[in-house]
């Protein structure tokens, strides 16, 4: 089968991503995950369509502008997927608020946790927000009239923001009847009221109804005849020509502030605003009535994230775990080195701890023996020990090389103030290949043993980030292997010097060989199939959306080969369409944790090739990234893979969504057969603390 595509044969990026949304917002709906975990997967879906506006909306506003008339593989020019988007957006956004006010939001007050609303405060907590109006509030608040003195302030994205409509004459004389009062960021959106006061465990009130009830306060001697929040989102692409910079970090920090500031996208505002202020923000912002969401609520639920953490209510919460320890590591003090030396250990996180990454790095940071450290950076965090652990082994004389990579999405600033301060005491910082993001999960420590020098590495499908590897599930391995270990460090080479591409042992790299390598394991499944042997293919990513890839598995599947792909969000193949692709099957698990494992299996003939990867099959990460994809070569560490990244959530019956060959999702739910929920299940295996296996 040629790889001819036809628009039929693939479903739309965009809209995939909505589809996305509405499984997490279903998790919102769903009575038997624990109350406050609701409200939080509310939030996450509020967070995830945000993002979605400031990239993908973006990007199709863009180039509508530039006047692209280009499709995708889908056949859509960007002109009907932004209509459709548009469509759907205000159903999901909707549906969104309706959720919020109608289900969680009672059920939080049968809790005692309450949303006290402005129309019903007593006067005891009249005067308890006056009070805190004027001490915390107005102090901090800058309302600006607009007339000719004083123009429309700039914006920031996301920000919160209250056009106000005014009558009658300041001291001045003038009789503007429109200001705007930006709410500073350094203003908690939701504040937590004292139990007297409230009259319930937590009472809660929201910044937007302090500002209304005071907002006359701010124009004395005037009549305040309306107080609208509203809200705009921006695009948040940055527009920096790698191959024109001389330095792209000078130039990253010179783009980054003008983020706040880019081309309006989305404007939210509250249901009641007034027509003449609807009109004014439209204008102010060049937007149209299409790009207006009018919400019933606050503009960001996005500030609803903070409530769990004020809440001490465990009984609404996920159980509290424990992440567990290889037997191998749980010896006090454990030398990594003579660990690693015996076996290849592998870690699967959030289920088992991240601490053996930390441990190792520290430990080869404080090692006499070791005299070279080398890793790649694309999302670490502010607070990082990790990168505290490099810092120090570089003031210990050790050769220490980072490969920092400045364009990580939304942790660009972070990633520039950690290349600072590492180059402050020597070590390496480059920033990879211009054009090429380094994606790759990589860590190599060269230790002198025995009057010879021998590498360590660890590979990852994750990012060096304690704090996302208590939310995301990903696989670590370390091992010394000769050959991976030379992969390793050919590809730091490619990095941080100059020279052509040479082959490698094991490892699959971006952008040279991981296309190549992945469809060709698929065609061998292919060509299996078709001399009448067994085939099969199970494929875990975050999204599936490369052409020539989907082709081939297509292939795959008239050929008699099983498919079996785990894609948590964006996938444009279709499944189970007739005389296509009857023998695909895709799923999506939504759970407690974000599926971010990448996982290739191919049976080949009963030599079960099982790789992991920084990658998913997108075009992006074949073609425009740095990324690894490594075997796992221990057979028992290759059957765990199998076992707890594959098997457990191909049986599961709990948090499973089963997409059709329109691109539509079905929860697949438990009836007559046992209940199988990989993740609670996986929680029971492997995490040190005993928890329910249902959630």
């Amino acid at each position: 089968m040629p790889n001819t595509f036809t628009p039929q044969q693939f479903l739309n990026r965009e809209l995939g991503q909505l589809e996305f949304n509405r499984r997490v917002l279903a998790q919102a709906e769903d009575e038997a995950i624990p109350l406050l975990e609701r409200l939080k997967y509310l939030c996450i879906g509020s967070s995830n369509l945000d993002e979605f506006f400031e990239i993908r909306v973006a990007g199709l506003m863009e180039q509508i502008k530039l006047g692209g008339i280009a499709t995708g593989a889908d056949g859509m020019t960007a002109q009907l997927t932004l209509k459709l988007v548009r469509e759907q957006a205000h159903q999901l956004i909707e549906h969104q608020y309706q959720l919020f006010n109608a289900e969680i939001t009672p059920a939080l007050a049968e809790h005692g946790i309450k949303f006290l609303r402005r129309t019903h405060w007593t006067d005891d907590q009249r005067a308890w927000l006056k009070d805190y109006f004027f001490r915390e509030v107005m102090p901090v608040l800058t309302p600006i009239g607009l007339d000719p003195a004083h123009p429309f302030p700039r914006v920031l994205n996301k920000s919160l923001n209250f056009a106000v409509e005014l009558q009658g004459r300041d001291a001045f004389g003038r009789n503007s009847t429109r200001a705007i009062v930006q709410a500073p960021r350094v203003l908690p959106r939701t504040i937590l009221l004292p139990p007297d006061i409230s009259g319930c465990e937590y009472g809660f009130v929201f910044l937007s109804s302090i500002l209304h009830a005071h907002v006359d306060e701010l124009f004395s001697g005037m009549e305040v005849l309306g107080c609208f929040q509203f809200r705009v989102t921006r695009n948040s692409n940055l527009f920096v020509d790698e191959e024109e910079v001389k330095n792209l970090r000078l130039s990253l920090q010179g783009e980054l502030p003008q983020r706040h500031f880019g081309d309006a996208v989305r404007l939210e505002i509250a249901d009641n605003c007034s027509p003449q202020i609807e009109a004014l923000l439209l204008k102010e912002f060049k937007l149209t009535s299409d790009d207006l969401y009018r919400v019933h609520g606050p503009v960001n639920l996005v500030r609803l994230m903070e409530i769990p953490g004020m809440v001490e209510r465990p009984d609404l919460k996920f159980p509290v775990f424990v992440p567990g320890v290889p037997t191998v590591l749980q010896k006090k003090g454990a030398d990594m080195f003579k660990v690693i030396r015996k076996s290849d250990v592998l870690l699967h996180h959030p289920y088992q701890s991240f601490k053996p990454v930390i441990d190792f790095i520290q430990q080869a940071a404080s090692d006499p023996a070791v005299v070279a450290i080398k890793q790649t950076v694309y999302r670490t965090g502010a607070d990082s020990a990790l990168m505290e652990a490099l810092i120090a082994a570089a003031q210990r004389g050790k050769e220490v090389t980072v490969v920092v990579e400045l364009l990580a999405r939304f942790d660009e600033e972070a990633n520039i103030n950690w290349a600072n301060r590492l180059e402050e005491v020597g070590a390496h910082v480059v920033y990879g290949v211009v054009g090429h993001k380094t994606h790759a999960k990589m860590l190599m420590v060269v230790r002198r043993e025995d009057g010879r020098l021998r590498r360590y590495v660890h590979l990852g499908t994750g990012n060096y980030h304690p704090r996302t590897a208590r939310l995301y599930t990903d696989f670590g391995l370390f091992t010394c292997n000769e050959e991976i270990c030379a992969d390793a460090n050919e590809v730091f080479s490619q990095l941080t010097s100059l020279g052509r591409a040479r082959k490698l042992n094991h490892l699959w790299q971006s952008p040279f060989s991981l296309h190549t390598e992945v469809v060709r394991a698929i065609k061998n499944e292919t060509l299996l199939a078709k001399s009448g042997k067994r085939a099969h293919i199970i494929a875990k990513m975050n999204a599936l959306l490369e052409p020539v890839t989907i082709n081939a598995l297509y292939e795959a599947s008239q050929a008699g080969v099983k498919v079996d792909l785990i894609v948590r969000g964006v996938c444009a193949l279709r499944p189970g369409v007739a005389g296509l692709s009857e023998n695909i099957k895709v799923r999506s698990i939504i759970g407690r944790f974000l599926e971010h494992t990448r996982i290739f299996y191919f049976r080949n003939d009963l030599k079960h090739d099982v790789y992991l990867a920084s990658a998913d099959w997108m075009d992006r990460n074949f073609f425009r990234r740095i990324e690894v994809c490594f075997p796992v070569l221990d057979k028992k560490l290759k059957k765990r893979v199998i076992d707890e990244g594959l098997k457990a959530y191909l049986q599961d019956n709990c948090q499973a969504w089963e997409m059709d060959g329109a691109g539509q999702y079905h929860h697949k739910l438990a009836r007559m057969a046992a209940k199988k929920c990989a993740q609670g299940e996986l929680l029971g295996q492997l995490a040190s603390a005993s928890v329910k296996t249902t959630t």
